[in-house]
């Protein structure tokens, strides 16, 4: 049976600060590099799993208080950190797991700023090592 989750207190920690309180949309991609192992005699593509090349995007509204969104991110480009996404607040477990990129990349921080509208920044970081926890 198909079910629905809402999520009303997801945690997003980036460089062990929460910044769940400006964060509005947190996208993880766990990606394998994918590696033909087709060989002479093969009638269809076989594939193994290669390296992984995980990112996560974060879109935050962007604050230019202290210890806010822009004090956190703008040290982090061009540098790696550890970035840590949760559905909720609660322990990590099956149905809370704890997303984690441990030496990701960030390369860049664009920000939005438009007339009449809150200004934002999306960002994503790329490579480092992936976990999910569960307990």
């Amino acid at each position: 049976m198909a079910t629905s989750t809402i999520l009303s207190n997801p945690v997003v920690t980036v460089n062990s600060v929460d910044m769940s309180d400006q964060c509005t949309s947190a996208v993880f991609h766990v990606n394998y590099n994918q590696l033909t192992a087709t060989a002479f005699g093969d009638t269809d593509n076989k594939y193994v799993k290669g390296l992984g090349d995980h990112s996560v995007d974060l879109e935050f509204y962007m604050s230019f208080a202290a210890s806010e969104t822009w004090a956190t991110l703008k040290s982090l480009v061009g540098t790696t950190t550890t970035v840590i996404v949760q559905p909720s607040s609660g322990a990590a477990s099956a149905t809370n797991p704890k997303l984690t990129l441990t030496g990701t990349f960030l390369a860049e921080l664009p920000v939005n700023f438009a007339l009449g509208e809150l200004s934002t920044a999306t960002v994503t970081f790329t490579g480092g090592v992936y976990s999910e926890a569960t307990s």
